[in-house]
């Protein structure tokens, strides 16, 4: 399975905080980019056959251009190493926006959570709020406001006024106090946090523990660390009838490779859903981020590129 790409120019390239670098990217063909919802992301395809995703982090009414912004990991698998090595100039694929971190419509109110570069689907978030005229407020939260990108252009936004920031080497009066931001909870009060698995554990803990429905708290994982290791099992996909059996030290996608079936990857972490499958028989052992616990209770999906199987046998609508 194929999808669509969009080829793309960087027209600026910027480097903010050290090791963020910010990416604005153009339609080759001079025309315009596909409008995107705030919370949306794009697969960036990098040299060596690489695909990353990556948050876009701008005004969701310029479509005149995307922008990223993509810190340097020290223990990157590659991608954020060959982004930042991205000149201007340079020509690549993406695909269209694709949205797995939308508002909820009609919210009353929206307290938006960032830790780190994970304040990156925020921003975007933001512009689209205060263009609603939606009541809201963003908490951008760090090790040190010197590691930290996007301050100037936060502290310049028509929205200023909404921003907190709180760094960790700062006076203990500026740090977060979570439940105080959060409030007591209303129905029309939505949660939203992206950033470091610790800091969302840690919003996603108080959130429930202020009284915060599931279906009030958002999340996006840009990384997890997982196991795909167990015991073997048997998948079939339906539409050709092919069946083919996964390994204990093996995915169900390198599985599926095997029989001819392609299925798209991105993360390979069970964070960014783009692997998910429809299951029509069988139990699934869920070791994703991706799904809520009321989907994966539902047992009718999976993320095929960590996820394995609890029954013997799995059908997927493939």
């Amino acid at each position: 399975m194929t999808q669509e790409t969009l080829k793309v120019r960087v027209r600026r390239r910027t480097l903010d905080a050290h090791d963020v670098v910010l990416l604005e990217m153009e339609p080759c063909d001079g025309g315009m980019l596909p409008r995107f919802e705030a919370g949306a992301h794009v697969d960036v395809h990098l040299a060596d056959g690489l695909v990353r995703q990556y948050s876009l982090c701008g005004d969701p009414a310029d479509t005149a251009c995307y922008r990223l912004g993509v810190l340097r990991d020290p223990v990157s698998r590659g991608g954020s190493a060959r982004v930042h090595e991205l000149c201007e100039g340079v020509e690549l694929q993406i695909s269209a926006p694709r949205n797995h971190f939308p508002l909820a419509a009609g919210a009353r109110r929206s307290l938006l959570y960032g830790g780190g570069i994970g304040v990156t689907p925020m921003i975007a978030m933001a512009y689209a709020l205060h263009a609603a005229g939606a009541d809201f407020e963003l908490h951008y939260c760090g090790r040190s406001r010197s590691r930290c990108a996007f301050l100037d252009e936060l502290a310049r936004a028509p929205f200023a006024a909404r921003v907190h920031t709180h760094f960790d080497d700062e006076p203990a009066a500026q740090r977060l106090d979570l439940a105080a931001s959060l409030g007591a909870p209303d129905a029309g009060t939505h949660v939203y946090v992206c950033g470091p698995t610790g800091y969302m554990d840690h919003v996603i803990a108080g959130a429930r523990a202020a009284g915060y429905a599931d279906a009030q708290v958002h999340r996006e994982y840009f990384q997890m660390e997982v196991d795909t290791t167990g015991d073997s099992f048997e998948v079939v996909a339906a539409a050709s009838g092919k069946a083919v059996t996964v390994a204990g030290d093996e995915s169900i996608v390198q599985a599926l490779v095997r029989i001819g079936i392609d299925i798209p990857v991105s993360c390979e972490q069970g964070v960014c859903g783009t692997c998910l499958c429809t299951v029509l028989e069988g139990e699934p052992e869920h070791r994703d981020v991706y799904l809520t616990d009321e989907e994966r209770a539902d047992n009718d999906q999976i993320l095929v590129c960590c996820s394995r199987a609890r029954s013997a046998r799995l059908v997927l609508d493939i």
